[in-house]
């Protein structure tokens, strides 16, 4: 009788022991989305918190940095391909720029980390260079070109990926952020770079095309793997009657 006793309270301390486990691995997934998610904020919360100082140390100084944007044709603003976007022009001018930029440049960062920083960076160096080729002969400063490139990749790469949680992003982007297609019109709104806008869109949608087989991927449907699966025992099949033969 004591072991029997003994046996079952070892069965129960086992129980409880497998029980603390299972909750645990319950609660590592969503941990690891946690810190995934913070860490996808990081390098879009620095890039809009030095915006944020940019402009502050121009109130403070009673300063004026537009010459660290971009002036098409002007060899000594080249410079401004990646500055430019650091530099706004009042309060309102960066508060439109602070939201988009943190939510679309997180986006990127927490579904598309293996081509992130590649995209951000090639974002910065085609829009900032298409502009200074091509725009009219004024200073262009400003996130948006950026903003219209992260909205614009995002979106067509949830289609062409044809992936549902990439493609449900997509939806996300174009009912939060669909009204900004108009900003690429000239004339549509005044004072602000609709080079900027069109030339960041299009080279989001470039970029798109250029990295979509890679990051993630639409997953073989089952249906696709069993026709995979029945090709290949054919072909196993084949092979081993010529080698009979």
């Amino acid at each position: 009788m004591p072991y029997a006793g003994l046996q079952a309270s070892s069965t129960r301390g086992v129980t409880v022991k497998q029980r603390r486990e299972g909750h645990r691995m319950e609660e590592r997934p969503s941990d690891f989305e946690k810190r995934r998610l913070l860490l996808s904020m990081l390098i879009p919360f620095l890039m809009v918190s030095f915006m944020w100082l940019v402009l502050g140390a121009e109130a403070l100084f009673d300063t004026d940095l537009h010459f660290l944007g971009i002036f098409p044709l002007r060899a000594s603003s080249l410079t401004g391909i990646f500055t430019s976007p650091f530099i706004h022009a009042d309060l309102r001018h960066l508060f439109n720029n602070t939201i988009p930029l943190f939510v679309l440049g997180t986006a990127l960062f927490y579904f598309y980390p293996q081509v992130s920083l590649r995209v951000l960076f090639w974002l910065f160096l085609l829009t900032g260079l298409a502009v200074w080729l091509t725009g009219r002969p004024s200073w262009h400063i400003g996130a948006s070109g950026i903003v219209y490139g992260l909205a614009s990749f995002l979106f067509v790469s949830g289609i062409i990926r044809r992936h549902i949680p990439l493609m449900g992003l997509s939806l996300l982007v174009a009912f939060l952020y669909g009204e900004m297609v108009w900003g690429i019109f000239p004339g549509f709104r005044p004072n602000i770079s609709w080079e900027s806008h069109m030339l960041g869109a299009a080279a989001g949608l470039l970029l798109a095309v250029w990295y979509r087989a890679e990051g993630p991927q639409r997953p073989v449907p089952f249906y696709e793997k069993e026709e995979d699966d029945d090709g290949d025992e054919e072909e196993n099949e084949h092979g081993a009657m010529n080698q009979l033969n």
